[in-house]
């Protein structure tokens, strides 16, 4: 656990200084005003010089600071190993913008203890403190246990562990993807784990990216206590409790550097808070379009969520409608240099643009894997997604898989699943009543419930592995219930008031389709109903996942996290060069390295395993 917390202490300085320094330059180019309130014709109310610039949510510098920091490591990789120097680079650039913002940083530091500096005068006192800190660090140390023990994903000793030491080792290897196809799957989320493993010390590879954003996550999702203490929901807390859910499930997986989790937490991250913007009445385009930015981001730690890109729909069409063509090039400038690294890597480890699709062929280089292999292994994951193993089934109609691939979930997935079919088809007579005018339009959140219908049904449609799209199969059902909700009861954000950010019921009008006091008792019984039914649930899981750490207590990981599971091999060599073979099964680990699960038929381009590897 010690060590955890020194890594995860470094990830926070370093990315929050990073992710503050992009932001403060973002922000000089396209002014920002968090919270400021503007009159029906768009003009903006007064605002501090010391706001402008500041972000409503502190840690949205956290997350530009890994991005950063990610795609950082995958340019670094493109010319040498991520390791000391490139860390020794990180942390150069924290101390230069730590001098050169140094006021602004620590009134923004100050901010995360402190609601404003009003609370600074009226509440700086050590009780203060405590309620703010002690729950926070309680939850911290949480996270570090989970992160510091648990079980290693398989696939993290199939091929996550070996393709984060080859970026340790060597960077980026033309053509690796020879070498194992599943090397050139190449998810942005391992050169961050890379960047943070810390191997260069020489004791061990550590892996503690994945539970520091679930970390993240949790602190943001745990917001909705409030909002309950309040009496008060919104869409976005219906967005929470499935990612409480969520966490909870991977609470004893999260030490494993799975793009999977990577991906899942982030998408919850950017529909939540993208919620929480609009259920705060924010009208600057900046945070979504950044948003947007950390969508495009996605994608490069998993194919499969590009679709939430669909988001990016609505700020582009206001900022066209505005004609504000120098905010437009800035975003799109910030969407190619997130991408340019990964597409850039895809290039050099397989020689397609983007493995294993075959579909966009730009590139005759000597390394690239060849096209069947590459067809193979696209149907392959095809059908592993809907419970096979025989490729030769990819072709099988819908009817012929999806009932046997039904039976094959679990209990509570089969029920998130039915739930998630019954919200498309509740969404789109939603949608429906909304352009009949049925009932109140709300096309900002119609966007968002949109853009997660749609990457449930591409998640059913092509691969379906509940572990692939499992955060498509938990906010479908939550945005778009939860958005009704909001138009049948009226209900929506305050700033002002006793509980701030609460929703305001108004008995008088409330705005939807009930009103009067009928609305008030309806909406405060089904409020009660469901705070009830998500803590019942979130604590018989909280008491399963509790047995089960009880169960496995070892006390062994106190001082250093739980290593990588390593496998029994044997070494044989190609042209001089040694590599690794399983004994049994096709899991090698970390420490036997360079491996692979069968014999390549490879050949070197130069002397090395540095210079890459062709197909033979």
């Amino acid at each position: 656990m010690i060590s955890v917390i020194l890594i995860w202490l470094y990830m926070f300085i370093t990315t929050f200084t990073v992710g503050f320094g992009v932001l403060r330059v973002i922000t000089r180019h396209i002014p920002y005003h968090a919270g400021e309130q503007k009159d029906l014709q768009g003009r903006a109310g007064r605002c501090s010089a010391d706001a402008a610039g500041r972000m409503r949510y502190a840690d949205a510098y956290l997350m530009c600071g890994i991005v950063c920091a990610t795609v950082y490591a995958q340019f670094f990789s493109l010319f040498a190993k991520v390791g000391l120097a490139a860390n020794v680079i990180l942390c150069a650039v924290c101390l230069l913008i730590g001098w050169i913002e140094r006021a602004r940083l620590t009134q923004v530091i100050r901010g995360l203890f402190w609601n404003s500096d009003k609370d600074n005068r009226a509440k700086k006192n050590l009780k203060c403190v405590c309620l703010r800190i002690v729950p926070m660090l309680l939850l911290f140390l949480l996270f570090v246990y989970g992160t510091s023990c648990g079980m290693i994903h398989y696939d993290t000793s199939l091929y996550h562990a070996q393709s984060i030491r080859w970026i340790e080792e060597y960077g980026v290897v033309k053509g690796l993807g020879n070498l194992h196809c599943r090397l050139a799957y190449n998810s942005s989320s391992f050169a961050l784990s890379a960047l943070y493993s810390m191997a260069f010390l020489g004791d061990r590879s550590y892996h503690c990216c994945a539970g520091f954003l679930a970390f993240i996550l949790a602190k943001i999702c745990l917001e909705v206590i409030d909002h309950m203490r309040c009496g008060k929901l919104c869409v976005s807390d219906f967005a929470r409790v499935m990612g409480i859910y969520y966490l909870v499930n991977i609470f004893d997986e999260m030490i494993s550097p799975a793009s999977d989790y990577f991906m899942v937490l982030i998408a919850f991250y950017i529909v939540i808070r993208w919620l929480d913007l609009l259920d705060q009445g924010e009208r600057e385009i900046l945070p979504y379009a950044l948003l947007c930015v950390l969508g495009v981001f996605l994608m490069t730690v998993k194919l499969s969520a590009a679709l939430i890109l669909l988001l990016t729909i609505w700020p582009a069409y206001l900022l066209i409608h505005d004609k504000k063509w120098r905010q437009i090039l800035a975003y799109l400038c910030l969407g190619i240099v997130t991408v340019l690294p990964y597409f850039i890597r895809n290039v050099v480890i397989s020689g397609w643009l983007v493995y294993p699709f075959t579909q966009i062929d730009l590139f005759a280089v000597r390394w690239k894997i060849p096209k069947g292999i590459a067809d193979y292994d696209a149907r392959e994951i095809q059908v592993w997604g809907r419970g096979y193993t025989d490729v030769t089934r990819y072709d099988i109609s819908v009817k012929e898989w999806m009932p046997g691939w039904f039976r094959s979930l679990g209990g509570s997935d089969k029920a998130f699943v039915l739930l998630a079919g019954v919200s498309v088809l509740v969404l789109l007579v939603y949608a429906a009543g909304m352009a009949f005018g049925w009932w109140q339009k709300r096309t900002d959140v119609l966007m968002v419930q949109a853009a997660v219908a749609a990457s449930f049904v591409f998640w059913l449609g092509t691969s379906p592995l509940i572990r692939y799209g499992c955060v498509y199969v938990y906010l479908t059902p939550a945005v778009v219930f939860g958005g009704i909700y909001e138009a049948v009861f009226g209900v929506g954000r305050k700033e002002q008031g006793k509980c701030a950010g609460a929703v305001s019921v108004d008995a008088k009008d409330g705005g939807g389709l009930l009103s009067g006091q009928w609305q008030v008792m309806i909406c405060q019984t089904v409020q009660r109903a469901a705070v009830a039914l998500a803590a019942f649930f979130l604590l018989y899981k909280g008491l399963a996942l509790g047995r089960e750490i009880v169960k496995d207590y070892t006390g062994d990981y106190w001082l250093v996290q739980k290593d990588y599971e390593n496998y029994e091999t044997y070494s044989y060599e190609i042209d001089g060069v040694t590599f690794y073979l399983p004994v049994e099964g096709d899991q090698t680990g970390y420490e036997s390295f360079p491996a692979a699960p069968a014999v390549p038929r490879i050949g070197f381009l130069g002397e090395g395993i540095a210079d890459g590897f062709y197909s033979a």
